[in-house]
């Protein structure tokens, strides 16, 4: 008999807590006499909950973060608050008829603008060194908006690059990225696979007690280590696949534009504008999306295989970091829509202007000698 229950301890608690300290944890109830062999239920004790609910993480702790990572979150994040919710405010009031283009950079903006008024949970839980007081669900919540946030903007940026090489490349052809309708059904298609894609987290998603403090996504959570691998692989998959496409449509336009004559003014500012489109967008890619997952991918693998805990350590710092660089792709984007809608242009230029004539009639009068 005891030998079995010392094997239930082992299968149920693994490594972290020793055999002898488990007694604390079960209540013996004896069989009924009418079976021919002897059998034992183990029913669950509240010590034993705590230790089911916390996980087996204790050779490996994480270590407190820099002041700087939540502190430049809560700026990024600010700075991108007020650049889409202008750049929104310019699409739903100021530019009246919609075309194609305005369609996905409105969609763009949306997307952006989603994940930002949850940053103060965010940053909040930085502040108290990675500790969570806010529940479950707004960790699910969490996860679940920056999921449609972070491939919504990798989608729709792909879809953009295609459209302005369609638009400027093709602009005598009807394309289908030309016709407004195929384009909702479109983007109809696209929401609905980013929240798909999410919805799972409400279900598998979970927060843990490490070091006393409650863990919301993070990589230290052992029982969630096949989530987060297989999690890993599905976000790698995600973003390679739209980041080749964007980057082969974006050479191809470059390619172009580098042959149109400079000769008039129109040709001029198309090229100068397509450029410094493309090296936004690129930017993006590269800066913005492709460190968060090379970290996710990367973390993983090591909670999975326990690797070195200093390297996973490394991995944690690196993977908030590249968390706040997500964020920057918040303040880039209205950059694209300066570029690539002349309307938006115009009205940003005219704001600039009317800056100018205010500043120039504020200014004190030059004193004669």
């Amino acid at each position: 008999m005891l030998a079995h229950i010392k094997t239930c301890n082992r299968r149920i608690l693994g490594n972290t807590y020793s055999l002898g300290s488990s007694w604390c944890c079960y209540n013996l109830v004896s069989a009924s006499e009418d079976f021919t062999e002897t059998s034992l239920q183990i029913a669950e004790d509240p010590c034993l909950h705590k230790a089911m609910n916390t996980t087996n993480t204790t050779q490996c702790q994480p270590v407190e973060l820099h002041l700087a990572i939540p502190t430049l979150l809560g700026i990024f994040s600010l700075v991108g608050l007020v650049f889409n919710a202008f750049s929104l405010w310019i699409f739903w009031f100021i530019i009246k008829r919609w075309n194609s283009g305005v369609m996905l950079q409105f969609n763009l903006a949306l997307v952006d603008i989603l994940i930002l008024p949850l940053a103060p949970l965010m940053i909040t839980y930085f502040h108290l060194g990675n500790h969570w007081p806010f529940g479950e669900f707004l960790c699910q919540l969490l996860a679940f908006l920056l999921n449609i946030h972070l491939y919504g903007c990798i989608y729709l940026l792909m879809f953009i690059s295609v459209h302005r090489y369609q638009t400027i490349v093709h602009y005598n052809a009807k394309t289908l990225w030309r016709r407004k309708s195929f384009l909702k059904k479109l983007l109809l298609v696209f929401w609905a696979l980013f929240f798909l894609q999410g919805l799972p987290l409400f279900f598998f998603l979970k927060t843990s007690v490490i070091s006393n403090k409650v863990k919301c996504m993070s990589i230290f959570q052992s029982e969630l280590s096949y989530l987060y691998l297989g999690y890993g692989i599905l976000m790698g998959t995600s973003f390679l696949i739209p980041s080749i496409i964007s980057f082969i449509f974006n050479v191809m336009l470059g390619t172009y534009i580098s042959k149109i004559s400079q000769a008039n003014l129109r040709g001029r500012v198309m090229k100068t504008k397509s450029i410094q489109m493309i090296i936004v967008t690129l930017f993006i890619f590269v800066i913005c999306f492709m460190p968060i997952h090379v970290c996710v991918t990367v973390a993983a693998i090591i909670r999975q295989y326990g690797l070195s805990c200093k390297f996973l350590n490394h991995i944690r710092v690196a993977y908030y970091i590249s968390v706040v660089l997500s964020v920057v792709n918040s303040c880039l984007d209205p950059f694209i829509y300066n570029f690539a809608n002349e309307k938006f242009h115009e009205f940003i230029s005219n704001l600039q202007d009317l800056k100018r004539h205010l500043l120039k009639h504020l200014e004190p009068p030059m004193s004669s000698p």
